[in-house]
């Protein structure tokens, strides 16, 4: 049972709002958000987690196999609550680096 715990929690953050926009680069974080049509332009540091994950579902209209449509749309929502948790101890590093760098641009596409 605790292996099962184990393996599901390393899914939950492979996939983390706030793992994508704060410990990986930035390119990272604007391609993946390319590929998933977002409209938003850019992502804020702090918090940057919810915001990720909320650019993620504010896409071009949806369609078969994108993430805002069907049973995907219950891992975004548990994936909102964990980022705002740790976007929240996550607060000092992003505040500082919001200051110091910006938001996340999202380029091109």
């Amino acid at each position: 049972m605790k292996v099962l715990a184990v393996m599901a929690l390393a899914a939950l953050l492979a996939g983390c709002g706030t793992i994508n926009t704060v410990f990986r680069d930035d390119v990272v974080t604007s391609d993946n958000l390319k590929e998933a049509e977002s409209f938003c332009g850019a992502v804020p540091r702090v918090y940057s987690g919810v915001v990720y994950n909320f650019c993620l579902l504010n896409g071009k209209e949806p369609r078969p196999g994108r993430i805002s449509t069907g049973p995907q749309m219950g891992f975004v929502a548990v994936d909102m609550a964990i980022s705002a948790f740790t976007d929240t101890l996550m607060l000092p590093y992003t505040l500082y680096r919001q200051h110091n760098d910006g938001s996340i641009e999202v380029v091109g596409g």
